[in-house]
């Protein structure tokens, strides 16, 4: 079985991981090799047996994917340190299935906000998938990142997932890191299951939230009535969905509608739509999530043009990645950048903005 995606860094279906592996989109989790150790052999480290049974492994990726609870011994999670024993059955679990398909360089535009040897970051643009997977093949960040890093040689094109540490939506926009090599990759996945990075988005909610900020706690995990959906379980409840901890803060305020700041504590899918949501106050134009119904505001036909002309200029969840803060993977140096928001965002916000200052909405 194919060793070519084996970094627990990798495998972000959520940012981090606790317990087992985490559980990938299609709620299982996946087998990326397989070995039974021979009968005869002698006692050793699993993370030694597994460099010199694999190709391409480094020793300190085998120990992170074991601290990770990525490498399985007859069924259990273990540690680096686990000594194999004979006829001991080896998996590597990880949340996505082996890749399938070949990444292709391909000279797409990209909005780089800054580069060096180490790490890129970008401001990815809405709509853009992340990485390939069925039905997105080519056009991918990934896809674009492999054209844009193909003369680097410390950069591994043939790797299924390239230097990517954490991942956001298709249709949310905003800051993504890079890593360029193996080190830098270690060293920011570890920033990102450890919560140190600091991470800022901005979004759009429908109707005028109370509090001025506040925290919203619950446990995410797969909707049992819809497996496209995540919902919010009472703490401990659920033993399949997750930890998870959004803070916000309110920054505008347009009477049937809000501009947020929010905050992760942990880093899950959908994390901000469905804690969002949980509160009464979901992502506009989130059409997964019921956004793009008229969840607040009146009957009017101005207004449900208004609306409607909203969705046209917007027809995404309203979620930008408006900030990224990490300890750069060489020099130790704590970085923070900021990015602009998208047109499509830009121009949402202005006619919210234009609509809670009176102006009649068949003039904005």
């Amino acid at each position: 079985m194919a060793d070519d995606s084996l970094d627990y860094l990798d495998e972000l279906e959520d940012e981090e991981q606790t317990g087992a592996p985490a559980i990938g989109s299609d709620g299982q989790f996946h087998e990326h090799f397989r070995i039974t150790v021979e009968k005869g052999h002698s006692l050793l480290r699993i993370d030694k047996y597994l460099v010199n049974c694999m190709s391409n492994i480094s020793r300190n990726r085998i120990q992170d994917a074991a601290d990770a609870h990525c490498i399985l011994v007859n069924g259990n999670p273990v540690k680096s340190n686990y000594k194999v024993k004979p006829l001991d059955v080896i998996q590597i679990m990880l949340s996505y299935p082996p890749s399938e398909f070949e990444i292709i360089p391909q000279d797409l535009p990209l909005n780089i906000v800054y580069e060096d040897k180490d790490v890129v970051l970008v401001n990815k643009q809405p709509g853009m998938v992340v990485h390939p997977g069925f039905g997105n093949f080519q056009g991918t960040l990934l896809n674009a990142l492999a054209w844009h890093l193909k003369d680097d040689p410390d950069f591994d094109v043939n790797d299924p997932r390239l230097g990517l540490v954490h991942r956001i939506d298709k249709d949310t926009s905003g800051l993504l890191i890079i890593a360029k090599n193996e080190d830098a990759k270690t060293h920011l996945g570890k920033q990102f299951f450890n919560k140190t990075t600091k991470r800022l988005y901005n979004a759009l909610v429908w109707g005028n939230i109370s509090e001025d900020e506040g925290t919203i706690r619950g446990d995410l995990g797969r909707d049992p009535k819809d497996r496209m959906l995540f919902t919010v379980f009472p703490e401990g409840e659920n033993p399949n969905a997750k930890h998870a901890v959004t803070h916000y803060k309110v920054l505008e305020r347009f009477g049937y509608a809000t501009l947020v700041q929010c905050k992760l504590e942990t880093g899950r899918t959908h994390q901000i739509r469905v804690h969002m949501k949980h509160i009464g106050h979901t992502l506009f134009a989130d059409e997964r999530y019921g956004g793009c119904e008229i969840l607040r505001g009146n009957t009017t036909a101005k207004y449900k043009q208004f609306v409607k002309n909203c969705l046209e200029i917007c027809p995404r969840q309203a979620l930008h990645a408006k900030t990224l803060g990490f300890v750069h993977p060489r020099t130790g140096e704590e970085m923070y950048f900021d990015s602009e928001w998208p047109e499509d965002f830009r121009q949402l916000i202005e006619k919210w903005r234009r609509f809670a200052q009176g102006i009649d909405p068949e003039e904005i």
